[in-house]
């Protein structure tokens, strides 16, 4: 349900999260927007009558830069709203929080760290299409593809993400990345690989022991440029199964490949067409292919068709594995490499304005 719509500034969040009654985690500082100097939002900011489900792990991808201080964290934090309100044309800084490198933490959006001190509404972002309103999105200052992000940066995502988890009733396990939703590097390889870890110290500070197998979440191989083995194999035959008319099947990710994935993407009404293959565009190329529809070759054990060479050239790099009759999402997932939890297809209801 929709709440109503409120004008930024007549409710204003503390400077400082203070812990609920309840026994909890520790709440980490967080710094209001009027602390850090933010703008007012163009327009009323949302607030939606109904808790998150999931946080969602970004980058900001600009420089790692090497000061730390407070009032670095509060520039980078003008830079991003300045840059979402004047260039987007967004109402006001598309995340919900912000960490710096030196660790600190401010909020983003306006009135959004009221609502997570309450624990009950939350605030309309536009951080990610589908997913602005069913989860929070975290901004980490830098860009994280080589390299991890600095321990205080990290320990501060580690206790925002066990406070949010808490004030919302949010597993720990459900926290991902923004290349989980859409064709994106973000946050990073080297970010995004961490977050099996990050799930599980979260579920530590929340008192819940994750697992493994639970810290392994289903997702889906993000390929660009310059990648190269059987996920690519795979994925230039399903772009070919798809009807894309550019690119051959080669093994490698060259620039003809990149001019396939834009084909696909614009025929598939992609929110980005940069020739990324990530969480937006694998779950509509991925089709399912199914022994009962045909595409089983009769005496051979193989599929017919590109799709099913792509089916073929997965399996073959893992022989001791069997095939399901039907090849499905999960099923390509774990062919690809990327099995793990299953994830719960949640998106943002009806009446979100992304911005």
């Amino acid at each position: 349900m929709v709440g109503a719509g409120l004008t930024a500034g007549l409710v204003v969040a503390p400077g400082t999260a203070h812990a609920a009654p309840a026994p909890g985690p520790p709440a980490p500082f967080i710094e209001n927007c009027p602390s850090w100097g933010a703008r007012r939002p163009s327009s009323p900011v949302k607030i939606w009558d109904r808790r998150p489900i999931r946080i969602l792990v970004h980058h900001t991808a600009g420089p790692n830069q090497r000061d730390v201080s407070r009032d670095a964290g509060r520039r980078t934090a003008r830079s991003i709203q300045a840059y979402h309100m004047d260039h987007n044309g967004w109402l006001d800084s598309g995340q919900h929080f912000t960490i710096s490198r030196g660790g600190f933490v401010l909020e983003g959006r306006f009135l959004s760290l009221g609502e997570l001190n309450a624990g009950r509404r939350q605030v309309e972002g536009a951080h990610c299409t589908g997913q602005n309103v069913v989860a929070i999105g975290i901004e980490n200052e830098g860009t994280y593809i080589g390299e991890g992000p600095p321990p205080k940066l990290w320990d501060s995502l580690r206790a925002l993400c066990a406070y949010i988890c808490f004030r919302y009733a949010i597993p720990p396990t459900e926290l991902y990345g923004h290349r989980d939703y859409k064709n994106t590097i973000c946050p990073g390889d080297r970010l995004y690989s961490m977050l099996p870890r990050l799930r599980s110290e979260v579920g530590a500070v929340l008192g819940r022991r994750v697992s493994r197998t639970e810290a392994t979440r289903a997702s889906w191989p993000l390929l660009r440029t310059g990648d190269s083995g059987p996920e690519v194999t795979a994925a230039q035959y399903l772009l070919r199964d798809a009807g894309a008319t550019r690119g051959s099947v080669t093994g490698r990710f060259d620039e003809a490949t990149a001019d396939a994935v834009r084909e696909f993407q614009s025929a598939t009404k992609a929110e980005d067409v940069n020739g990324i293959l990530g969480g937006e565009s694998w779950p509509l190329l991925a089709r399912t292919v199914s022994r009962e529809g045909g595409l089983l070759l009769r005496g051979t054990g193989r599929y017919q068709g590109d799709a099913g060479r792509a089916v073929d050239t997965l399996v073959a790099r893992r022989p001791l594995e069997s095939t399901p009759d039907t090849v499905d999402a999960a099923a390509w997932q774990r062919l690809l490499g990327t099995g793990g939890a299953p994830v719960a297809e949640v998106s943002d209801p009806p009446g979100v304005a992304n911005r």
